[in-house]
């Protein structure tokens, strides 16, 4: 932490002094904050090679972004996406010139060439104190700004386009700088400073943390661990982070997890590790992966201070498989049901199935097979589950351990699942080779009992294309 306010300090002396190089004063920064005029200074940056006077223009391009209103910023990204782009006559050049002469030396300059002005752009306005989170944010604004054109009646495809590109920019730089290499994993507990705490709780997006008593029931008893990973040009802000329970057995629902008042176990009492709650901090870092890192460096850890502990699986929500219920059970052919299931399944549409035994048992025997169907069976185009958390799971090598019934019957897990949640199980001894068959051939592991909930003689799994929560 003392190297990285080192560092910060340093570039805050380059930047003061780079500002009287380059004419501008701190008053300049609102009287000509326009899009206009920042896209001309970001071309002046990147054509600059004094290294003062580089990082005092890169932090009085970020002020100003800061102070643009969502028009403003919308209209900024809107000409750097289409006006930064790759010189195409200079492409052309380095192409003839490999060709005349295939060199490494040649195939550099064509790759220089290559490589759009958005890039250096990125990499430029990265020198300033606080660039790297500055840029984070601007990211979240290109994605609305993206959401916004998809959304539109008429969409502007050379503008789809470029935007695509920019936002390209981005994932390709931060996945450099964000790399495994450079991430901190750091327990999460008590006695971390409060402002770190409050993102804690306005971060998690699993389940919601109803306030510091709530966290204080995650994080301080001996049975309850969290994880986070941080970056040093972030120090202060969770990139991700996990929840663990430490329990007697695998976990099947959510509530006992979270109840009050509950009796904590001892950590040597525990034979089992539930991660019950992976939250993504940072919506400007999407396609860059943490959770395979995390989950395995935290099963390590936790291996090595507690031997007791055995197994390690998650307890992990559904979030796509309601909406394909509603469409298999409505649809002609339905995939993964019967006829029989789909009549018992219309209690669903009942306000208090999940409250009535009967009803309970009637969905239950129709719904385990169902969701069998949807791991096992229900792909998307590319021949993968169409769930996205099974598909970040399965992809670290874990395998499909079970299905729980009414595991979520929170107003939230009732919606996006009808309260059905899964373990995932990370056998150290089987990841890679899960990894391996998953990757290359789409493979599911799968527990027997899961593979037994799967009906026989159904109709030929197809492809479909859903849109992911």
């Amino acid at each position: 932490m003392a190297a990285s306010s080192f560092f910060g300090d340093l570039l805050q002396t380059i930047s003061d002094r780079g500002r009287d190089l380059i004419g501008f004063a701190r008053g300049d920064l609102a009287a000509r904050a326009n899009p206009a005029e920042l896209v001309k200074l970001c071309d002046d940056l990147i054509s600059r090679r004094g290294e003062a006077s580089g990082v005092a223009l890169a932090r009085l391009i970020l002020d100003r972004y800061a102070s643009f209103s969502t028009e403003e910023r919308r209209a900024f990204l809107t000409l750097i996406a289409l006006e930064f782009d790759a010189d195409h006559r200079a492409v052309d050049e380095a192409i003839a010139a490999y060709r005349a002469e295939p060199t490494r030396a040649r195939l550099g300059l064509l790759h220089e060439a290559a490589e759009p002005r958005s890039q250096e752009l990125i990499r430029r306005l990265n020198l300033a104190r606080e660039g790297t989170l500055a840029l984070v944010r601007m990211r979240e604004d290109l994605m609305d700004l993206r959401r916004s054109l998809v959304g539109g009646e008429q969409p502007d495809t050379a503008l789809l386009d470029a935007t695509e590109s920019l936002d390209g920019d981005f994932e390709h730089l931060f996945a450099s700088w964000f790399n495994r290499g450079f991430l901190v994993l750091r327990h999460i507990d008590w006695t971390t400073p409060a402002h770190i705490l409050e993102k804690i709780i306005r971060y998690e997006a699993v389940h919601e943390i109803q306030g510091w008593d709530d966290l204080r029931r995650r994080i301080e008893p001996p049975d309850r661990r969290c994880f986070a990973f941080f970056h040093p040009a972030l120090a202060d802000e969770p990139l991700i982070f996990v929840e663990v329970a430490l329990t007697g057995g695998i976990a099947s629902a959510i509530a006992p997890i979270l109840a009050h008042g509950r009796e904590a176990l001892s950590a040597r009492q525990a034979t089992c590790a539930v991660f019950y709650s992976i939250s993504n901090c940072q919506r400007g870092l999407a396609g860059v992966t943490f959770g395979n890192f995390l989950i395995k460096q935290v099963v390590e850890d936790l291996a090595r201070e507690i031997p007791t502990l055995k197994t390690f699986v998650t307890l992990s929500p559904v979030p796509g498989f309601g909406r394909w219920l509603d469409r298999e059970r409505r649809a002609d052919a339905p995939q993964g049901l019967t006829k029989d299931d789909v009549e018992a399944l219309r209690l669903l549409d009942e306000p208090d199935w999940s409250t009535e035994k009967a009803k309970a048992d009637s969905v239950r025997k129709a719904l385990l097979p169902a969701a069998a169907a949807y791991f096992l069976r229900a792909k998307n185009e590319r021949g993968r589950p169409l769930d996205p958390v099974a598909r970040f799971h399965l992809g670290n090598g874990a395998r499909l351990e079970r299905l729980n019934f009414l595991g979520d019957v929170s107003p939230k897990g009732l919606k996006q699942s009808y309260g059905l949640m899964v373990n995932y199980l990370y056998d150290l001894s089987a990841i890679e080779k899960n990894h391996e068959t998953f990757a290359n051939l789409g493979t599911v592991a799968a527990s027997s009992a899961v593979s037994r909930e799967l009906r026989a003689n159904l109709p030929p799994p197809r492809a479909v294309v859903l849109a992911e929560a």
